[in-house]
């Protein structure tokens, strides 16, 4: 009898290390298409990594770096992780790295597209918008997820509220608010942009 109890106390103080790290339980990765081809996103499978450096920094100064609401415009749906994968499966729907592009080359989500929050509006014509005397005809636009460094982070709300009032559908927007720190913090595949 004492023998089976300190096997079973050895047994709940072990971490299960041999059990995969999946995405959800029946998903264990997600293959997604790229600029530069296929890339599978998966979690990191060492269950002892942890962030360090500028990821696991907790504090920053405010201003800048101020906590962003959880939805940043009325009519914008925040979403998760998993709706992120959703949408960067779907070909009618982009997923916007909004980072300016030093922030994009230390790496990001893997079929996200750079468009630095400040140049949003010079680039709505790639998400279905035409220009028109009055600015913009969103008619055609497509749903679009942004995203930036996390929920401190206010370059995808900036660039959300800009595409708002230049006529963009808040209801075809969607912010990824845990951003690419939250992506990190869950193990998910990050493509690094410089190399």
């Amino acid at each position: 009898m004492l023998i089976r109890s300190i096997v079973a106390g050895a047994l709940l103080s072990t971490p299960l290390l041999a059990e995969e790290v999946n995405i959800t339980p029946d998903t264990p990765s997600v293959t997604v298409e790229t600029a530069g081809g296929t890339a599978t996103i998966s979690r990191i499978q060492d269950q002892t990594n942890e962030l360090d450096g500028e990821w696991a920094q907790t504090s920053r100064a405010c201003p800048p770096f101020c906590i962003q609401p959880m939805t940043p415009a009325p009519g914008v749906t925040t979403i998760g992780e998993l709706e992120l994968l959703d949408m960067l499966q779907d070909p009618d729907a982009m997923v916007i790295d909004s980072r300016t592009e030093d922030w994009f080359r230390t790496g990001s989500i893997p079929g996200a597209v750079n468009i630095p929050y400040a140049y949003v509006i010079d680039e709505l014509a790639q998400l279905g918008c035409e220009p028109d005397f009055d600015g913009w005809d969103c008619a055609n636009a497509r749903p679009v997820a942004l995203f930036c460094n996390g929920m401190w982070c206010g370059q995808s709300p900036t660039a959300i509220h800009n595409m708002i009032e230049a006529g963009y559908p808040a209801d075809r927007i969607f912010y990824y608010r845990g951003g690419i720190q939250s992506w990190r913090m869950l193990g998910l595949t990050v493509t690094d942009k410089t190399g």
